[in-house]
């Protein structure tokens, strides 16, 4: 059966169009200001967000064309390279006091925003090869979780902890969907929560965030400044917004407000009814996704489209939490809208093996 047979999805490519579309937008108006103040080039990161759109475009078109069943047979590659380059941003040179980038000549690559996809793959490859077996705790959890586990350190060293959460999160609801049993998944929630109230309370600067997001306005000069600069962007953009351009938080009070903190500036300037079409938007892409790994042709391809779906649905999740304070602040970009180009190129890439999919099942008359 060839991939090309069938159409993709018209649906989650209308989705995600939107989606980059509005991102791109809302990146110049969010970094306008700060690119001209440290720049002196209001289309800085525009033009370099473009760049990576171009590249992202391009690995989704080829990803589309790819037969994704070709994935298990660089299983074992892929996370090799993925193991070596979450080694090496461990080697490299600081960025803000983290080991997040990998250089590569004159470009930044971020290897944890690829390893969410690798991990993805992996936990479909091994429940799709591992199906009869999965009763057993070892084969259903512990081996799974422990391959997992070497990448999972690695991204914890530089230091994040938030990116590893959401492959965890991503990995238990793949092994519940692909037949692990749900007291060994709960069992292992327990053993893993230990370890995640310490990292929260015995590391200074988490402990100081989880402090700023129980009481953002009594750390208001400190840990919890850029939490309370959200909110006054949520609470002054009411219900239809200020207008394109109009958010005053951009305007060198919100840190950085076009990465991890752009959903308060589109709620500012398109008001609550934009930041809800945007969300609307999110649950659109994982209604669509998990549509697709219903109708998939094989296990490896409902659990592949299921995975890459929740991923991306969570991390928006995730991020959108955080920035308007219902989660602790953690570094997660909004997936196809915050600036950075690791980001996009692994959404972007996700996004095409979803596309061929959809191909596949319709090509099979399953949808």
């Amino acid at each position: 059966m060839s991939p090309r047979g069938g159409r993709p999805d018209e649906a989650l490519f209308g989705i995600v169009t939107a989606l980059v579309a509005i991102g791109f937008v809302m990146i110049y108006s969010a970094s306008a200001i700060w690119a001209d103040a440290y720049f002196h080039n209001s289309y800085h990161y525009l033009e370099r967000q473009g760049i990576w759109l171009v590249a992202g475009w391009i690995l989704l078109m080829l990803a589309s064309r790819m037969d994704y069943n070709r994935l298990k047979e660089w299983m074992t590659p892929l996370m090799v390279v993925t193991a070596i380059a979450l080694a090496g941003a461990l080697a490299s040179r600081p960025v803000a006091g983290v080991h997040r980038w990998l250089k590569i000549g004159p470009l930044g690559i971020e290897p944890s925003e690829f390893a969410k996809l690798s991990f993805v793959i992996y936990f479909a490859y091994y429940l799709d090869s591992r199906h009869s077996k999965l009763a057993s705790p070892v084969a259903g959890l512990v081996v799974p979780l422990g391959v997992a586990g070497v990448g999972l350190a690695l991204i914890l060293k530089e230091p994040d902890l938030g990116t590893p959460a959401l492959i965890v999160a991503t990995g238990l609801l793949l092994l519940y969907i692909g037949g692990t049993r749900l007291k060994h998944i709960l069992a292992a929630m327990g053993l893993l929560a230990p370890g995640l109230v310490y990292e929260l309370l015995h590391v200074r600067y988490r402990y100081e965030r989880l402090m700023s997001f129980l009481s953002p306005l009594a750390h208001f000069h400190g840990s919890g400044y850029q939490l309370s600069q959200a909110w006054i962007a949520l609470g002054s953009g009411g219900w239809f917004g200020k207008g394109l351009g109009g958010s005053e938080m951009k305007l060198l009070h919100l840190p950085a407000p076009f990465t991890d903190f752009i959903f308060p500036v589109i709620c500012e300037e398109l008001g609550l009814v934009g930041g809800l079409a945007l969300i609307g938007l999110f649950a659109a892409f994982l209604a669509r996704g998990l549509k697709i790994a219903r109708a998939a042709p094989d296990l490896f391809g409902m659990l592949l489209a299921a995975g890459i779906s929740l991923s991306i649905a969570l991390q928006a999740f995730f991020n959108i939490g955080m920035s308007i304070g219902l989660l602790p602040t953690k570094g997660i970009p909004l997936p196809f809208i915050s600036f950075g180009g690791s980001s996009l190129l692994g959404s972007l890439l996700g996004v095409g093996i979803l596309l061929n999919i959809s191909k596949q099942a319709r090509a099979e008359g399953l949808r």
